[in-house]
């Protein structure tokens, strides 16, 4: 089964009114290598993927399609 968290990530940047060329400038990386990722065309790297959780306040879960709570981890 394929993951289809780059649907997520799109939903994601698009609800805040992000570009991609802007949310690849705040992860360090250049547009066509975040592109990839939104596009299912590369798997994303775990700092990477932190790094959109963190960005938009959410959850590595939620990105991945393992809860549809968009709410982020609680902090113990």
């Amino acid at each position: 089964m394929r993951n289809n968290y780059y649907k997520r990530i799109r939903y994601l940047r698009e609800d805040r009114d992000l570009s991609q060329r802007a949310l690849a400038a705040r992860l360090g990386m250049k547009q066509a290598q975040y592109c990839r990722y939104e596009q299912g065309y590369r798997d994303i790297p775990t700092d990477v993927l932190i790094g959109i959780a963190d960005i938009f306040n959410t959850s590595t879960d939620y990105i991945l399609e393992r809860t549809d709570d968009p709410s982020p981890p609680r902090r113990q």
